[in-house]
């Protein structure tokens, strides 16, 4: 038996100065220096010392004019995406996120029984915000940059158009919906 412990301990020490005499050669022929500048530097944004009061910037068209163009029927469709995580059937469950239906001018923070962040608790001023269409807009182009430190893991709606049909979509979700804004009184 000693004979076989032996073997095997050659064998292993054999293997080890192999692999390490290809790695030392390898190293040698293939050596490349670090770059003298960076190919890609990549640039993060810095969140500002003022917590949630630094959003983007509003959108260039106002809410109003968007949403005198708008298509609740496109907005169904573009919904489908946040189907994945919130429910808009009156009286439909909480999902992942909170049921939508009369989310249009409801305290923002405030639907029973949905465990908010405490960004957006935050974010609510203890639930005296509204969902107002601009709220919505606003914080349907990056959730994340609006309200920092949300659980809301999507990533936005870049495209005026889309926000406006989701906006106006969700605006059909409720018993009585709120009137929409006039776009001839519409400011930037």
């Amino acid at each position: 038996m000693n004979s076989y412990v032996n073997t095997a301990v050659g064998a292993l020490l054999g293997t080890i100065f192999v692999l390490m005499s290809v790695s030392i050669a390898s190293e040698g022929i293939f050596h490349s220096e670090a770059p003298e500048k960076e190919g890609f530097a990549i640039v993060a944004e810095e969140a500002s010392a003022a917590g949630g009061e630094a959003a983007p910037a509003a959108a260039a068209v106002p809410i109003a004019q968007l949403l005198a163009s708008a298509d609740a029927k496109a907005g169904e469709t573009v919904f489908k995406k946040c189907q994945a995580c919130h429910d808009g059937t009156k009286g439909g469950p909480n999902k992942v996120g909170p049921n939508l239906f009369g989310v249009v001018d409801r305290p923002i923070a405030s639907h029973e029984g949905f465990a908010y962040s405490a960004a957006m608790k935050d974010f609510s001023k203890g639930s005296s915000e509204k969902w107002t269409f601009e709220f919505l807009n606003k914080f349907l182009m990056a959730p994340k940059k609006d309200v920092p430190g949300t659980a809301m893991g999507f990533a936005g709606l870049p495209k005026d158009q889309d926000r406006a049909n989701v906006i106006l979509y969700l605006h059909t979700l409720a018993d009585s919906p709120v009137p929409l804004p006039d776009p001839k009184t519409a400011t930037q």
